[in-house]
Formats: C-alpha cells, structure tokens, sequence
C-alpha cells in the first residue's frame, strides 16, 4: 500500500482512502482537522462539544467519500458541513436555543456562508498547510514563538528545542523565510 505524503494532493488523498489506504485517512483528517476544529470554537463551543462536533463532522466524510464529486473542494465542503453543524449545536443549546429556528438553520446550506468569513477559514487554512510543509524544527519553533498562551520566551524555546538562546532569533528568522516563501507559492 502507498504511504501518503503530506503535500499530495485532495484528489490523491481522496482516490487512496477510497481504496482503504488507513494512512491516507489519517493524513487527509490531520490536514484539515484545524479548520473543522476552529469552526465550532468561533461558534463558543466548549473544547467537548468542538470534539463532538470534529468527530461529527469526520463520520460524514468518511460516510460522503465516495460521493464527493470534486476532491479539491473538499475545503469549502468541510467548511459548510461543521458550519451547519455548529448552527444545529447552537440551537440545541438550552440558553441559545430561541436564537436559532429551522429557518436560520436551513439557510446555512441553502445560503453559504459569508463571504468573509469563509475568506478568513480558508486563509488560516492555507496558513496551517504551509506550517505543515516546514521542516519539524521551523514548525516547532514557529508553534512555540508565535502559537503558544502566552507567548513563551527565547530561554524556554531555546530550552524545548535544545538550541543555543543566540540562535533563536537567527534561526526564527530563517524559519519565517521558508514559511512565507511557501505561502506565497500557494498564492496568499
């Protein structure tokens, strides 16, 4: 069996998953498991119902697989499906539940979403498939400096990774380099 590749492509994924490729399954979930896990957050889920949610949301792929008929939108796919789904969690919530009606909820998958919001889904998207794509050390480094609460110091970067202080910065700013050459090879 094929051993999927990070960078391959949603067509790919998707062909080798249909086959049974379980590491297929997993590197597909791992790519997109940031933005179906936000989506609810946004929406004021608990960690909990987020998870429920993700896990939700990824029994209707596995389940909708064979019928996705355009693998490269799977992005805006996943986007809409843990929309609706945060907006029937949402009602079902005992203090939300007279926010939202039937019709509220019908209209996210009649309507789409809003045009900003799927712009900013789809940019942290993109900027979590170039995380991605960087060596574990850039990766780790940019994690710990840019995504940690609250925002850890050189000393205990240097200390996680096992560098000297003094090239934290060097190499942080190296590490940028690469993260936005590929991001502007993706066109951001």
């Amino acid at each position: 069996m094929t051993v999927p590749a990070a960078d391959w492509t949603n067509t790919r994924l998707v062909e080798e998953c249909l086959r049974g490729n379980e590491q297929a399954w997993n590197v597909l979930v791992d790519r997109y498991k940031g933005l179906v896990f936000s989506i609810p957050i946004r929406y004021g889920a608990l960690q909990q119902d987020a998870a429920d949610i993700f896990q939700a949301v990824c029994l209707d792929l596995f389940n909708e697989l064979p019928r996705l008929r355009d693998a490269e939108a799977l992005q805006g796919w996943l986007i809409r499906v843990t929309t609706h789904k945060c907006y029937r969690w949402k009602r079902q919530q005992p203090s939300l539940s007279t926010e939202w009606d039937d019709q509220q909820v019908q209209q996210v998958s009649t309507e789409g979403l809003p045009a900003d919001l799927m712009a900013e889904l789809e940019k942290e998207q993109l900027i979590r498939q170039a995380l991605a794509e960087l060596p574990a050390r850039c990766r780790q480094m940019i994690e710990l400096l840019f995504f940690e609460q609250p925002p850890l110091a050189y000393d205990e970067v240097a200390r996680r990774l096992r560098l000297a202080k003094g090239s934290i910065g060097f190499i942080r700013g190296r590490c940028l380099k690469r993260l936005k050459d590929i991001l502007e090879s993706k066109g951001f």
